[in-house]
């Protein structure tokens, strides 16, 4: 099964120059807790996630509306190909640690992929028998993406 199948296609995005109270607001308005950053070109550059904005303003001790959203971003994107089987898109997350991914398609924002569409569409008959998820490799998944992150100072003492 390709990633296209099953991915929520023209998603919402913001650009790196909105401020984190912007993105908040879009975050209200469409219930989402992650919202993919494009440039002009439409060229995927991060997200910004609820738990992002909540960081950086605790860490930066200013309000929403004072930060950019390029002020936040990591500069790694982990996404998917539209026609990556989900298997593969399944995988990145759980080595990657997160439940969603951007969709691109030469670099271009398509779609986003989330754990919650993989789990429909693994509970969802229409795709019978033949479905190519099987549910313990979605419970590994999710597994993985849910073990805590040792922090930065806890992974420098240890040597990490």
């Amino acid at each position: 099964m390709k990633v296209k199948e099953i991915m929520k296609g023209n998603p919402k995005a913001c650009s790196p120059t909105d401020t984190l109270s912007d993105v908040a607001h879009f975050m209200w308005d469409y219930d989402c807790g992650i919202v993919p950053v494009v440039t002009d070109g439409g060229k995927v550059v991060g997200v910004v996630t609820d738990r992002d904005i909540c960081m950086a303003t605790a860490m930066k001790n200013r309000g929403p509306s004072n930060i950019a959203v390029e002020d936040v971003l990591s500069g790694e994107v982990y996404s998917c190909s539209p026609n990556d089987d989900v298997i593969v898109a399944l995988q990145t997350m759980r080595d990657r640690k997160v439940r969603r991914l951007p969709v691109v398609d030469d670099g271009n924002l398509t779609g986003m992929l989330s754990m919650n569409d993989v789990v429909r569409a693994a509970n969802d008959s229409k795709f019978g028998k033949g479905f190519a998820i099987d549910y313990r490799d979605v419970a590994l998944a999710y597994k993985s993406i849910c073990e805590p992150r040792v922090p930065k100072q806890q992974a420098v003492r240890a040597g990490a």
